[in-house]
């Protein structure tokens, strides 16, 4: 393994650290308001106190000094130990009020939950809409290959079609033809069929590349010899050849849909309030003077960068072998 695709791989448990264990992540609901916690800024951890002493980890909870200013000062006299214990971190909530480790947004929500669990929303959507993208691009492109003739050119200028379209202006149509109040859950499988279907060509593509050359060789012959249908031939011998391909593909897709879920949230097409996806809660940064009150708010960014990165660096080191030629027989 090359060191891009360790540094990739090493990213990428983190992204899904975050994303399976997500409630046992953070100290609170990402839509709990805490009042006076407005714009507050990041809180970070101190293992000395200011003598020098070593004290474990805590924090220093935060005093609202100028309300106009959205100012504020931390308690250097009170330090509060980090006692964890999933959404109950010890100094969340009472007299000494919440430790927010990445600061709270304009309604004193702690931007750190919100970027944590919003990760089940965007990078969830983005995988549903990839493996259903591979499915239905794995079925497509295996009938092409597999028949040939008008069929093939039939399927194949289809998915020409839609690769000429720009992608981003076609998930855009696409989504508002589509009903815009929708609950969330709906919301997530309506983005996700978008998705799959305007990404669905270029793994078509490979596939029947794969297929109409593999349909030739000894092994897939000496099957149509012995008297196997052409379903068992298709599935048992031909589709397995397609495996690392799809792999590759997945790679590929996945970072664009991540950023295709935050586009289409960021201009109202996707999710809405309070749902805490990365798209939503980079529209509150968008507005104006948020960012040079609240820099912190750019913490969803961050970790879209860090989620395509990391898939970026998979697919970059997966090597020439692992690329499929669209290419005919």
């Amino acid at each position: 393994m090359t060191v891009s695709r360790r540094l990739g791989a090493a990213l990428l448990s983190v992204v899904a650290l975050a994303v399976l264990g997500g409630s046992m992540l953070v100290a609170h609901d990402p839509a709990e308001q805490f009042a006076d916690f407005s714009y507050a800024p990041p809180m970070p951890l101190h293992l000395f106190d200011t003598d020098g002493h070593w004290r474990g980890p805590f924090f220093y909870p935060l005093r609202l000094a100028s309300r106009l200013e959205h100012r504020f000062e931390e308690d250097r006299g009170r330090p509060v130990p980090l006692r964890w214990s999933g959404r109950s971190a010890g100094g969340a909530t009472g007299e000494t009020g919440p430790w927010l480790p990445l600061g709270a947004d304009a309604l004193g929500r702690d931007v750190y939950a919100r970027v944590v669990l919003g990760a089940r929303l965007s990078l969830g959507v983005a995988l549903a809409g990839a493996v259903a993208a591979l499915l239905l691009g794995a079925a497509v492109g295996a009938i092409a290959g597999f028949n040939g003739g008008h069929l093939d050119e039939l399927l194949m200028g289809a998915a020409s079609f839609v690769l000429v379209l720009p992608a981003i202006y076609v998930v855009i149509v696409l989504r508002a033809a589509m009903p815009l109040v929708l609950s969330t859950s709906r919301v997530f499988w309506t983005i996700a069929a978008v998705l799959a279907i305007a990404g669905w060509p270029l793994p078509a593509r490979g596939v029947r590349a794969v297929i109409a050359r593999e349909r030739g060789r000894e092994y897939a012959e000496a099957a149509k010899a012995l008297g196997a249908v052409p379903s068992r031939i298709l599935l048992r011998h031909l589709l397995p050849a397609t495996r690392e391909h799809l792999l590759v593909q997945l790679t590929l897709l996945l970072p664009a849909f991540i950023l295709s879920e935050a586009t289409l949230s960021f201009v109202g097409f996707g999710f809405a309030e309070p749902a805490p996806s990365w798209g939503v809660m980079l529209q509150e940064a968008a507005q104006a003077g948020a960012l040079g009150d609240a820099p912190w708010l750019l913490a969803p960014a961050v970790a879209i960068v860090v989620s395509v990165l990391s898939l970026h660096l998979l697919a970059g080191g997966a090597g020439p072998a692992a690329s499929i030629r669209d290419t005919s027989p």
